[in-house]
């Protein structure tokens, strides 16, 4: 037998092989839906109002390749309440011009700037008449977007255009996990999977989420310094359908959006800005009914799932309380920074380390007991 026969039989061999494990992991692969709905507050005031969306995507107005109509209806499908756009732009006036109601999303619009820092995303601003007048600098970009009623997040600080951290954090939060990067920043090891979008995307997408270990431990170390909201990023230029179904912002409002669309464009960007927003890797499990919250001096948790999950209490960067119990009531002495991580702990293609859940930090101060 020839060397050329040899390794064409090999070849296909193998190609055998991977086809026979890649159809073993989409059959095995499930979403984890949980029946048991979320607890009545009554003790904290009204239940409040859910909704999920997709933060940070790119349409045609800058380097991304679907229309607004082609974006919203992928949002639409994957049962998203509101998407926002982050076009590039200082700021991109022809995304501010597309938000609306279409297919029955919220579409609402911010701008993602190239500063001497890195990539920052504005968000809430008053629209301007004309460019923002700042040149590159990060800070004095903050302070603009700031006074034209806006806030900003750090954008992918340890991926693609990497974050220059300086001594001051003058922005309203950061990405922990930013899906572009993910996609694109691992190839090698996500290369089994590639594949696999065209088949089973979630599934493919879940098994490129790295750890994001190198975010985590430094957005614990600016909430020593002050408040700081973390964001799951799709950050979409293509595959939108695969990607919205995957990570979600779930807002928490205290009350039904209205049917103005500029009223419900000011409140979900004033929930975002405050921080009353969990982010979640919904493609591996529902994450619809987690609370975070202190009350009486105490911080309680509820993560109200009927599969298995762990739930990670994380005071000034130290763990301190691991429990799989769906409700956490945690007496609180020491004053500083609280929030939560929660992990799969069911048969998932979401890597083990890699948070499933992650909370905004409640802050408890011992005078106020």
């Amino acid at each position: 037998m020839t060397f050329k026969r040899i390794m064409g039989r090999a070849i296909l061999l193998a190609l055998l092989v991977y086809v026979l494990w890649a159809g073993w992991q989409v059959v095995r692969f499930k979403r984890y839906e949980s029946p048991i709905p979320a607890p009545a507050e009554a003790s904290a005031g009204p239940v409040p109002t859910e909704i999920e969306g997709a933060y940070h995507m790119h349409s045609r107005f800058s380097d991304g390749l679907g229309t607004v109509d082609r974006i919203a209806r992928a949002a639409a499908g994957a049962g998203l309440d509101f998407i926002i756009l982050t076009d590039h732009g200082k700021p991109n006036f022809a995304a501010l011009d597309a938000q609306g109601r279409k297919e029955g999303v919220l579409v609402l619009a911010g701008s993602e700037i190239s500063s001497n820092r890195g990539h920052l995303v504005a968000l809430g601003f008053d629209r301007p008449d004309d460019a923002f007048s700042f040149s590159s600098d990060a800070e004095t970009a903050a302070r603009e977007i700031s006074d034209r009623g806006g806030f900003s997040v750090v954008a992918h600080p340890y991926s693609k255009v990497r974050w220059s951290w300086g001594g001051n954090f003058d922005y309203s939060g950061l990405e922990i996990i930013d899906a572009d990067s993910m996609i694109k920043g691992h190839i090698v090891r996500s290369l089994p999977y590639y594949p696999l979008l065209l088949i089973k995307p979630t599934f493919a997408l879940l098994k490129m989420i790295v750890p994001p270990e190198q975010a985590l431990v430094k957005w614990d170390k600016l909430l020593a310094r002050g408040p700081a909201n973390g964001y799951f990023s799709s950050d979409a230029h293509l595959f939108y359908r695969a990607i919205f179904p995957v990570f979600h912002l779930h807002v928490l409002l205290e009350r039904p959006l209205d049917p103005d669309f500029a009223a419900a464009r000011r409140r979900i960007f004033e929930a975002l800005k405050g921080g009353r927003f969990y982010s979640a890797v919904d493609g591996a499990a529902a994450a619809r009914g987690f609370r975070i919250r202190l009350e009486a001096g105490s911080l309680r948790v509820s993560a109200p799932f009927s599969f298995a999950h762990e739930t990670v209490i994380i005071h000034d960067g130290k763990v301190i309380r691991r429990t799989r119990e769906n409700e956490l009531t945690l007496p609180l002495t020491a004053p500083g920074a609280y929030r939560a991580e929660v992990y799969l702990r069911e048969r998932t293609p979401l890597d083990p380390r890699a948070p499933w859940i992650i909370s905004n930090p409640v802050y408890f101060e011992r005078e106020n007991r």
